[in-house]
């Protein structure tokens, strides 16, 4: 998913200015994050491409989404895809730092695909570093943004690596907020899971937990996945 655009059904995503393109985990956070009933607004944290809020404005017409992104040409990139969409009406794209956006407003769905390399070495591209490396906005960060902004009865989806979920866990537990639901990624059958949607609310309850095999063979996907996404994919 490398090009400078990629063609989904309803919408597409421009992608040649941001430092990180469409990803198949990214469409897979979108595509099977529960969606609580009574849901009316969403934050999608570091929106990129605008990826995310153009998945979830598809899968629920009701929704208002506000998109945020400190990366000026990704916000640029993502406030023409979203323009260009038939979803216009309901995300709104803000060119912000979120540790210092000042909004009051509570969400009853968040969602972050956050940078998650920790303590891999940086590369010579500062674009790409900020989209792919853990800096100000770190997992001890994230959760207490979502603990600020998530509402009561609220859920918030965040896509790691599983070598970082034990982490997130602890930091999550500490701002009082709980994991409920999970889904193991696996790219094939025999694979071990290299990544992981998590969910947490405010409210404590039994871990559900389910997996996802992305291919059944190289570039064949399984009836699991194509279910998934065949409501985005053009040739699904």
């Amino acid at each position: 998913m490398s090009n400078d655009y990629f063609q989904f059904k309803q919408f597409r995503i421009a992608q040649e200015h941001c430092a990180m393109k469409v990803s198949t985990d990214a469409c897979i956070q979108a595509a099977w994050t529960p969606l609580p009933a009574g849901i009316k607004s969403v934050l999608d944290i570091g929106t990129g491409t605008g990826l995310l809020s153009l998945m979830i404005a598809q899968r629920c017409p009701e929704y208002s989404i506000d998109a945020i992104e400190v990366d000026q040409a990704a916000a640029v990139q993502a406030t023409a895809n979203v323009r260009q969409s038939v979803f216009a009406d309901r995300i709104q794209v803000y060119y912000a730092d979120v540790l210092k956006w000042e909004n009051e407003h509570l969400y009853d769905l968040m969602l972050c695909n956050p940078p998650f390399f920790t303590g891999s070495l940086k590369g010579p591209d500062a674009q790409r570093n900020l989209a792919r490396h853990t800096g100000d906005l770190n997992l001890e960060t994230l959760a207490g943004l979502i603990a600020r902004y998530l509402a009561v009865q609220g859920a918030a989806s965040v896509l790691l690596p599983v070598s970082e979920t034990g982490r997130w866990h602890t930091a999550v537990s500490d701002k009082g907020l709980f994991v409920r639901q999970v889904l193991w990624v696996k790219p094939f059958e025999h694979s071990k899971a290299n990544r992981a949607v998590l969910i947490c609310y405010r409210q404590q309850g039994a871990v559900q937990e389910e997996t996802l095999v992305i291919y059944r063979e190289p570039k064949v996907y399984t009836a699991q996945f194509t279910e998934l996404l065949r409501p985005f994919y053009l040739n699904l």
